[in-house]
């Protein structure tokens, strides 16, 4: 018995300084960007300035980094996997995103969960299937060993990636958004970010600027909140400027009516902020489509039919400031093939500085 609670005890000690030495090395090498960090844009082989009064569609897509389509569950959803079965499976999922998205023939496109090194999607850059000419790439995931679940995620690079084949993106920024979690949890964790970039407009010293924006998912709600708050005060401050303002992408909250229209059945499994109609200032204006969802729950593979444990949200969508007319807003039913995401399409004209 002595030798048994002997091993026993060695056995344990092993345990604690391996999980010690993990969370040592986390600390270390924990992912700390600036405050504000200027980013490099690959620049396309022809691009040119915005124009006024022009329609100009821009698309905006979670695309769960070519993980989670429509075989995929997930683990922070109710589900059980982390990742993909296979690196046959993303390649098939990255192909049909990448087919959709040139589909979609559109301006500009906001890319979220875009990985660019990460073990859960077999070290692809997937940059180089989704680029549709100029872009550029924000880090909001940058980790060499999650430690969870089990098996552990591992090494994950991954942030938010903003393309065009036309237009030309002169400057970009990746402007760090408050954090909701402490230490150790925040070791391992996401560090949420805009990318802020700048079009120049034909004929006008002013300009058109995009955000592309994943907020917090899986906090008390606090985090969802701060950055939102802080989302406004920049877009605001751009407006301001005399600047045209689009923020799009995944807000993690459901917009005005979306509750209404996708009812929450399974707040148990992740329970989405609430964007209010009121908290925009005047003239500026949400930018969304109820008819379809953008989201769906991952706590098992996609069953349609399946309507009382699949669950739907919208919560994908844009804010357009006053000098930005809109003109259309469509979610592409795609059936979560690919992603457990829709794309959202947007279409606007830039007012004439006139108006």
């Amino acid at each position: 018995m002595k030798s048994f609670l002997k091993g026993l005890g060695l056995v344990l000690l092993v345990l604690v300084l391996a999980l010690a030495g993990l969370l040592i090395w986390l600390t270390v090498t924990e992912y700390k960007p600036e405050a504000i960090e200027q980013l490099e844009v690959s620049s396309g082989s022809e691009t040119e300035a915005a124009a006024l009064d022009r329609e100009l569609k821009i698309l905006s897509w979670n695309i769960g980094y070519a993980g989670l389509g429509e075989e995929s569950d997930f683990f922070m959803d109710g589900g059980e996997d982390s990742r993909s079965a296979d690196k046959e499976q993303v390649l098939e999922y990255l192909s049909g995103i990448r087919e959709s998205l040139t589909a979609a023939e559109a301006d500009l496109a906001l890319l979220q969960e875009v990985d660019i090194d990460s073990g859960r999607t077999y070290r692809i850059d997937q940059r180089d299937y989704l680029s549709l000419g100029s872009g550029v790439h924000a880090l909001n995931y940058a980790c060499d060993f999650v430690p969870i679940p089990l098996p552990p995620l591992g090494r994950v690079y991954s942030g938010i990636y903003t393309t065009s084949p036309s237009l030309d993106i002169s400057d970009s920024q990746r402007v760090s958004l408050p954090c909701p979690f402490s230490w150790p949890v925040s070791t391992a964790n996401l560090k949420r970010c805009l990318l802020v970039s700048h079009i120049p407009i034909q004929d006008s010293d002013r300009e058109l600027v995009i955000v592309n924006l994943h907020l917090e998912a899986y906090d008390d709600g606090e985090g969802k909140i701060a950055q939102t708050n802080m989302l406004k005060s920049i877009i605001e401050g751009e407006y301001e400027k005399g600047n045209y303002v689009i923020a799009g992408g995944d807000f993690n909250q459901i917009f005005p009516g979306g509750l209404e229209a996708w009812p929450n059945t399974h707040p148990e499994n992740w329970l989405p902020g609430v964007l209010e109609e009121d908290m925009l200032e005047e003239g500026w204006s949400f930018a969304y489509d109820l008819d379809v969802p953008s989201c769906r729950l991952l706590n098992q593979p996609y069953e349609p039919e399946d309507v009382q444990d699949t669950q739907y949200y919208v919560i994908d969508g844009f804010i357009i400031s006053p000098n930005v007319e809109l003109l259309a807003v469509e979610t592409a039913d795609l059936g979560f093939e690919n992603s457990d995401h829709n794309p959202v399409m947007l279409t606007v004209s830039l007012a004439s500085e006139a108006a």
